[in-house]
């Protein structure tokens, strides 16, 4: 005789979190699936419907590479550390590119998503890590770009270039913790929309993109770290393209910042996080 007893099911009470939370990281990693689906979703959407695809991963840094050589380069004589100067600059745009669209992308990743917000549940911080995520693929592009260069140059790498991952890492932890305040401000506060642009532009002259940090002395230099963003630059120049400037202590500086705003940024987003849905 079949037994006609159903089986107990399980049932899971989603609650709003009280006062400052956990950052509750394994709950990420069981929706690690969903993170993958966002970043190819952000992936699609980025480049559908345009003419030159992911060609523009590539050109926006070129222009920027060309405007700023002929400007700084050409006529300002600005020093370039004894490099030509296009690929010293496109050294520093490479990464620079990277965490521009992830200031972004990130900051706008929850607005752009309010419908699912209010529809289901799963850890709202996927959307904003996706979208940063997402920017590897660019960031790639442009990297395989500025080894070409290096070769049409005939610039010589050294061992430092051990130290590229973990001024990659650097540049991810920046982007991740600037991203996961904006997309949480911008919530709560619709002006961040407005912010970001100008807050990308000013972050770029305050970082040695198309000049040397070798313009400061000492302490300024080390001072200047305080932009996490001036250590990644000039890492990834003595990295890649043996100049004569380590990093040093300004490269400290920078990784101390960079993880006080990823575990700030962290902890005010899953603070905020109760109040998405209802806000956004």
């Amino acid at each position: 005789m079949l037994s006609t007893q159903q089986p107990e099911l399980k049932k899971l009470r989603i609650e709003a979190s009280k006062g400052w939370t956990s950052l509750n990281l394994g709950e990420l990693w069981e929706y690690r699936e969903l993170l993958y689906f966002f970043v190819w979703r952000d992936l699609k959407v980025r480049y559908r419907q345009t003419i030159l695809g992911v060609s523009w991963a590539l050109l926006q840094p070129l222009l920027q590479m060309v405007i700023f050589s002929i400007f700084f380069g050409g006529l300002a004589k600005v020093s370039s550390d004894g490099l030509p100067y296009p690929i010293f600059n496109f050294a520093g745009l490479v990464s620079w590119n990277f965490f521009a669209n992830a200031l972004i992308n990130g900051a706008n990743s929850l607005i752009t998503n309010a419908n699912m917000l209010k529809k289901i549940y799963f850890p709202r911080m996927t959307m904003p890590i996706a979208t940063i995520m997402a920017g590897l693929v660019d960031f790639t592009l442009s990297f395989l770009v500025l080894i070409g260069l290096m070769i049409y140059y005939k610039t010589p790498t050294t061992i430092n270039v051990l130290w590229l991952p973990l001024l990659l890492l650097l540049a991810l932890i920046t982007s991740l913790g600037v991203g996961l305040w904006l997309a949480a401000l911008n919530v709560q506060f619709r002006d961040v929309r407005y912010t970001v642009p100008f807050l990308t532009q000013a972050w770029f002259f305050a970082t040695p993109i198309a000049y040397s940090s070798n313009l400061l002395s000492e302490p300024w230099k080390t001072i200047y770290g305080i932009n996490p963003m001036a250590g990644v630059v000039e890492g990834f120049r003595w990295a890649l393209l043996g100049t004569d400037t380590a990093p040093g202590p300004m490269i400290i500086v920078s990784s101390i910042v960079a993880v006080i705003l990823l575990v700030s940024g962290a902890i005010y987003f899953r603070r905020m996080e109760r109040d998405f849905a209802d806000v956004v």
